[in-house]
């Protein structure tokens, strides 16, 4: 395991090692020898609060733009913020199929942890996938959780049966199986080249969405476009025999971290139920669930969203502002966000 400037290529965080905004671009190349591409936001002390965002599958670190400026703005050096693309993601490298699992996910995060000696109070804040990422961490053995989390926030995510309620029911037919084994052996250039030939037009109509790209709307569709654009059939087809199988159920109860769990009431592909269930199982969980989001609430819930990283982290109680949902330009009152406690 190593830790080094990421290589100096044009990327979008720009073709320099830091950039201009403070960002510094890392790379961690874990045991088995793929190559993970951090962004990091360094804190003015070294056991200032860390914040590690984790994004969703065929995303990337990119996907939490919205949360890293805010918290930027409102915090700057008085905590130190972490995103990365996990393996098969983004700028992070390849890796053989067999490793595309959650486990493995949670066994990288151990190994950037520890790579970038992280100190201070450690949050983990995970979008879909990265949600189940933070979980599969909690249920490493404690041996093999090198910080141990004080905050946890999980967005639009579940600890399991993600094949049996909605969209994701499809996970529970043959076809992820067969898929994974017709990938597999096939060359992965091939895969890569035809599935970037079905999707470009979309990424296309997605990357001109929106009008003058400053509202969540435009940012969404921009971080839709470019994942569309860089997306691997082999990523894809890799990780879902892994979210078929995936149960950490058995580790909730155990989670100690001031733990945020948010919802949207039309995410159709980690329906609320889960992160009723999440809540319910997390001892002292609060959950905030909003009613109009869909799964991309890291756009749709974004104050929200970041709101509950900066509780997480102990940063401030309760919302300074009702929380909006941005993609529309719509305030949400506190009527409408639902807050529950268990």
């Amino acid at each position: 395991m190593s830790v080094a400037p990421e290589p100096l290529v044009p990327n979008v965080f720009g073709s320099e090692a830091a950039r201009d905004d403070g960002c510094v671009a890392r790379t961690v190349t874990t045991k088995d020898g793929v190559r993970l591409a951090i962004s990091e936001y360094p804190s003015e002390h070294a056991d200032a609060p860390t914040i590690v965002l984790l994004h969703g599958l065929l995303l990337s670190r990119e996907s939490w733009g919205l949360q890293v400026g805010e918290l930027r703005r409102r915090y700057g050096g008085r905590v130190r913020v972490i995103s990365y693309d996990h393996r098969g993601h983004g700028r992070s490298a390849g890796a053989p199929m067999r490793t595309y699992e959650i486990s493995q996910l949670a066994a990288d995060l151990a190994e950037v942890l520890t790579a970038l000696h992280i100190t201070g109070p450690l949050t983990l804040a995970g979008h879909s996938m990265g949600g189940m990422t933070a979980l599969a961490y909690f249920g490493r053995a404690a041996s093999q959780r090198p910080v141990e989390p004080a905050g946890l926030v999980l967005v639009g995510t579940t600890a399991g049966s993600i094949a049996e309620r909605g969209i994701g029911r499809l996970l529970a037919t043959p076809a992820p199986g067969a898929l994974f084994g017709l990938v597999h052996r096939m060359p992965q250039r091939a895969t890569d080249k035809a599935v970037q030939a079905l999707i470009r037009p979309l990424g296309e109509v997605l990357s001109t969405f929106s009008g003058d790209g400053t509202t969540a709307a435009a940012v969404a569709a921009a971080v839709g476009a470019a994942a569309l654009r860089t997306a691997s059939l082999t990523t894809a087809a890799g990780f879902l025999p892994s979210l078929k199988r995936y149960d950490m159920y058995h580790a909730l109860e155990s989670i100690a971290a001031k733990t945020f769990v948010v919802s949207g009431g039309n995410d159709v592909l980690t329906p609320p139920s889960h992160s009723r269930d999440l809540a319910a199982a997390i001892p002292g969980a609060v959950h905030l669930h909003h009613p109009s989001a869909g799964h991309m609430l890291l756009h749709d819930a974004a104050e929200c969203v970041t709101d509950a990283i900066g509780r997480a982290m102990g940063m401030h109680s309760g919302f300074r502002r009702p929380a909006r949902v941005r993609a529309s330009g719509k305030r949400v009152s506190a009527a409408q966000l639902a807050v529950v406690v268990s």
